[in-house]
């Protein structure tokens, strides 16, 4: 798989998403789910009506469809120049959430609106994980 170097990451996990971060790190990509609407939601939010212990994290099923795409070219941070230009994808999740990501596997020029695309994932370190995608055959259910 072809992955992104190991560079500072800005993020730091919370309560509230620490569970989609230790999900990652299991190779398993989590949601959180309305236990009273059965809605799917990313990033973690708090129920409307139950607040966050009307919520619960069940594992997505990591497949979804380009919806739209960004090819960047422009240098913002110095630790990123030797990936430009890089990708930023947008992902409509089988289970509804948008989710923002780099596609791997596909060169720049190939990558489609419409794309079937499946999560796999980048093992930074031994404490980070990230979620990336990459294309899938449309008629391959996993």
């Amino acid at each position: 798989m072809t992955t992104s170097p190991r560079n500072p990451l800005d993020f730091a996990p919370d309560d509230l998403d620490r569970p989609f971060w230790e999900g990652c790190r299991r190779h398993e990509l989590l949601l959180q789910r309305s236990r009273s609407t059965g809605r799917y939601h990313w990033p973690a939010v708090s129920d409307p009506d139950a607040g966050r212990e009307g919520m619960e994290w069940v594992r997505a099923s990591g497949r979804g469809v380009v919806h739209t795409f960004s090819i960047v070219h422009q240098v913002f941070r110095p630790e990123l120049a030797d990936r430009v230009p890089y990708n930023v994808i947008v992902v409509e999740l089988e289970e509804g959430p948008f989710f923002h990501s780099n596609l791997v596997d596909c060169p720049n020029e190939a990558i489609r609106i419409g794309m079937p695309v499946e999560v796999v994932f980048d093992d930074l370190t031994d404490e980070i994980t990230l979620p990336r995608f990459r294309p899938r055959d449309a008629g391959t259910e996993r």
